[in-house]
């Protein structure tokens, strides 16, 4: 058995809010041979257990009292070539952003909308990822799991499978403690298919002077805008978006547009309406907002930040009375999208 286990391991490097906590005990999971081992290893068995990818969804406020396994699986591979349509497979533990980047080199076309998303291959199905027009399900066909409770048995999901949602999935959900995601299929094109006409991609690519973009012009300007708004969590400790935006009925939606007519919003395929959640925190005042060293991001008040030594419950104060200022004032209650422990 290849696994190591080491007990009080520190977990501030491994989750980008840059929180101090650690975990009673730790291993990694690079070889998913190693797997049927670990999940009757003692420590797995007495629990709890937390299966960490990059870290970048999750706010600790405490140190984790059982194990924690970070998935390190790697790899990348073509499984199908079908005219201009191809299919493939990325282990768990590949860096998201990189795995975008490498399929644009193969002329794998669909992801690039997605480009510099925080996060691991494996957690992009769990949260439905999305970003300028694009969910990650638009392009997902398969995904490939453990089934924790049968000793790591294999287990394919289809698209439909997965029940997505916005930000939501069957990992979520039923399968949420039970499954473990292993690797995800893509389908991709060769052909590419852009869509450049969500938020400030058209503009960024002007500015840019591209007037014929490529899909690598489009992951270009996405990476130019998100890098304008959003902090790098290398520099300032954050977990990306840290609320939804809301969706809410039309009738509710009609009533808040007849109280705020520059409420930007987005019908949904559904016949409901999605809410943009950083305009409502900006309209009660929080962007920029700091208490101590936990603050409201002055570029994009959908991110909370930490300015170098807030706890994490001072992240998780911050997030309740943001969404307390929002409800007070919208009758809407912010969801976070990160998970909180």
């Amino acid at each position: 058995m290849s696994l190591q286990f080491c007990a009080d391991h520190d977990l501030r490097p491994l989750n980008t809010f840059g929180m101090a906590a650690r975990a009673a005990h730790f291993c990694r999971l690079d070889n998913l041979a190693d797997l049927p081992d670990l999940l009757t290893h003692p420590l797995y068995l007495q629990g709890p257990v937390l299966w960490l990818g990059g870290g970048s969804n999750l706010l600790l406020t405490r140190d984790y009292p059982g194990l924690v396994a970070k998935v390190g699986l790697a790899g990348i591979r073509l499984l199908e070539e079908d005219g201009d349509d191809v299919v493939v497979e990325a282990a768990a533990g590949e860096n998201w952003h990189d795995f975008v980047l490498h399929a644009l080199e193969q002329g794998w076309y669909g992801l690039e909308n997605l480009s510099l998303i925080p996060g691991t291959v494996g957690a992009c199905p769990v949260q439905n990822i999305g970003a300028y027009g694009v969910e990650v399900k638009d392009h997902l066909q398969e995904v490939v799991c453990a089934r924790l409770d049968h000793g790591g048995e294999a287990l394919v999901l289809s698209n439909a499978d997965c029940r997505f949602g916005y930000r939501d999935s069957v990992f979520k959900h039923e399968a949420a403690g039970k499954l473990l995601v292993t690797a995800v299929r893509f389908r991709l094109s060769r052909r590419a298919s852009l869509r450049t006409g969500y938020g400030d991609i058209q503009q960024q690519l002007e500015r840019q002077g591209v007037s014929e973009p490529t899909p690598q012009d489009v992951s270009r300007a996405v990476i130019a805008i998100r890098r304008s708004k959003l902090p790098d969590p290398a520099a300032l400790g954050n977990a990306g978006s840290f609320f939804k935006n809301p969706v809410v009925s039309r009738a509710r939606a009609e009533a808040l547009l007849a109280a705020h007519p520059k409420l930007p919003h987005y019908p949904t395929a559904d016949g409901q309406v999605k809410l943009a959640a950083g305009w409502l925190i900006d309209q009660c005042g929080l962007k920029g907002y700091r208490n101590g060293d936990a603050g409201v991001h002055q570029k994009q008040a959908l991110v909370l930040v930490n300015y170098g030594q807030a706890r994490g419950e001072e992240i998780h104060a911050l997030a309740r009375q943001v969404q307390d200022a929002v409800a007070q004032r919208f009758g809407v209650r912010l969801e976070p999208e990160p998970l909180i422990l």
